[in-house]
């Protein structure tokens, strides 16, 4: 794995003599793909995007899993395995037993031994219902793993709008908000009334029949009367989560 950290380390080398141009050009050579029968593991990721590759579950083997989870903890990687079903996991952690599992947010994660994952900002996940959590969780697991201070608030749906309203004060202090809803999914207009940073709704497919599995809510919040909302797809935490970290992180640059 080539991170933005250690390519700085070479070039420094190459300033005080411990390291050729050679040398490095020869590394970056062997680190940008790794090639296994059925993927290719992207090692440079982190270098352009400064967030590692992530692996979704759903259409791989159990076998390819633990192959991808080895090649990654070789490269000394963060992992992160969106989409995870529980008998999947437990087979994983048998062949690679410091793999840690969510069952709620049905994420696999592991970080590597010599490295800390600092929290940075603050990024407020919040759900219209309890069983809107397993969405919110899947984005709120993302954001602390990829290293997003999170605090969460379940259970603010606009039905009991007061309880959304007694964390008034948290909600102004967030960098970025997501908002996991199902039924209508007003929720996401309501906070982006509230509040000065971005907002991420995240449709849910929690509801009854009108509500098609999620297109209800995911319409809703497409036609928001409140500016500052941005939509991913249905049941899509992680891609919420990953969003709200971007716009939570401080540029590098």
């Amino acid at each position: 794995m080539v991170s933005e950290q250690r390519l700085r380390r070479w070039l420094r080398d190459i300033q005080t003599g411990r390291r050729t141009v050679t040398d490095v050009v020869d590394g970056l050579k062997r680190w940008p793909i790794d090639e296994i029968r059925f993927a290719r593991l992207d090692l440079h990721r982190r270098l352009r995007r400064g967030l590692p590759e992530v692996i979704l579950c759903e259409g791989k083997t159990p076998e390819q899993l633990v192959r991808l989870v080895k090649r990654m903890q070789a490269a000394g990687e963060l992992i992160l395995l969106t989409r995870l079903d529980p008998a999947t996991a437990q087979l994983l952690q048998q062949k690679t037993r410091t793999l840690r599992y969510d069952a709620m947010a049905r994420l696999g994660y592991w970080v590597p031994p010599r490295q800390s994952i600092r929290l940075r900002g603050l990024v407020v996940v919040t759900s219209g219902g309890t069983a809107d959590v397993p969405v919110a969780e899947e984005a709120a697991r993302t954001l602390e793993l990829l290293g997003s201070r999170t605090a969460r608030l379940y259970d603010v749906g606009v039905a009991g709008i007061h309880r959304l309203l007694n964390a008034f004060r948290l909600l102004q202090r967030a960098r970025a908000i997501v908002v996991a809803a199902g039924m209508e999914g007003a929720l996401a207009s309501v906070v982006a009334g509230l509040v000065r940073c971005p907002v991420i709704a995240v449709p849910t497919s929690v509801g009854y029949g009108a509500s098609f599995s999620g297109i209800g809510p995911l319409l809703t919040m497409l036609n928001s009367c409140a500016p500052g909302v941005g939509v991913v797809n249905i049941d899509n935490g992680f891609g919420a989560g990953y969003l709200a970290h971007l716009l939570n992180r401080p540029s590098s640059r």
